[in-house]
């Protein structure tokens, strides 16, 4: 059975407190926010491991540069995420969720899930969904054309929910493809290959899967689910029926659950 060992630990709580802090200090997020997500990776760092905190790190750091990319125009326009960019308690809850929930059933010592490789690649193809979203919706909305993606020959305001832009789709594809590159290589290059020492790239023990469609997965469930939130955002959310953190939330957990039934049906 595994076992925590307590110098790892200590350093994930220390190393979560001091990104709270930075995090609340430059206003990346806010209070709450801060708080929520120092849990959050306390969790993912804790149940998950170090790596899977890195990859959390970096949809962070990337998500936050396209916020804050021409911010003054995002606001003169009225498109912008919050005062100053800063994200709230929601949003880190919406997107974080899933991956919490998969990092936590993940650890060898509850027994629940035997095949940990296929939990991380859940877990990347859920942070994929995350980046690509966001990465349209901070980018896409300096396209000139943006349309309903229910009725792409209706024009639409740029940051209308449910709106998409040839720009915003190039992004999407971008951010999912970036993220299942380096969740590929924290999750299973670094494990297997660098720590390991095999030098394989293409065996990795215990891991019953091609290289190609450890990153082909998140990558296409990433891209997919950025398109799931659109329509869920330009019909239930433009309805009133659920909040933007909603779509975001079922969008996230979506993709992990697709990205599962995929590795079982393979």
């Amino acid at each position: 059975m595994a076992m925590f060992v307590l110098e790892s630990v200590i350093g994930v709580l220390a190393l979560c407190a001091l990104l709270g802090l930075l995090a609340y200090r430059y206003k990346v997020l806010d209070k709450l926010g801060s708080v929520l997500a120092f849990t959050v990776g306390a969790v993912i760092g804790i149940f998950g491991g170090v790596l899977w905190l890195a990859l959390l790190i970096f949809f962070l750091l990337t998500s936050y540069a396209a916020t804050k990319y021409k911010y003054a125009l995002k606001r003169e326009r009225g498109v912008q995420e919050g005062k100053t960019g800063e994200r709230h308690f929601s949003n880190v809850l919406a997107n974080g969720f899933a991956p919490t929930f998969i990092a936590f059933i993940s650890f060898e010592g509850f027994g629940i899930i035997e095949e940990k490789w296929m939990a991380e690649v859940a877990f990347v193809a859920t942070i994929s969904v995350a980046a690509s979203d966001t990465l349209a919706s901070e980018l896409g909305v300096f396209s000139d054309k943006t349309h309903l993606i229910t009725n792409l020959k209706k024009r639409v305001k740029p940051g209308t929910h449910g709106g998409i832009s040839m720009l915003g789709q190039e992004w999407a594809l971008i951010a999912a493809a970036y993220t299942a590159i380096f969740g590929w290589i924290m999750l299973f290059f670094i494990p297997h290959v660098f720590l390991n020492g095999s030098g394989d790239l293409f065996v990795y023990d215990s891991v019953p899967a091609h290289p190609l469609g450890l990153i082909l997965i998140p990558l296409v469930v990433g891209f997919a689910g950025c398109q799931f939130d659109s329509v869920l955002g330009a019909t239930l959310e433009r309805k009133g029926l659920i909040s933007n953190n909603a779509v975001n939330l079922l969008a996230t957990s979506t993709g992990g659950l697709v990205a599962w039934i995929i590795l079982l049906l393979t």
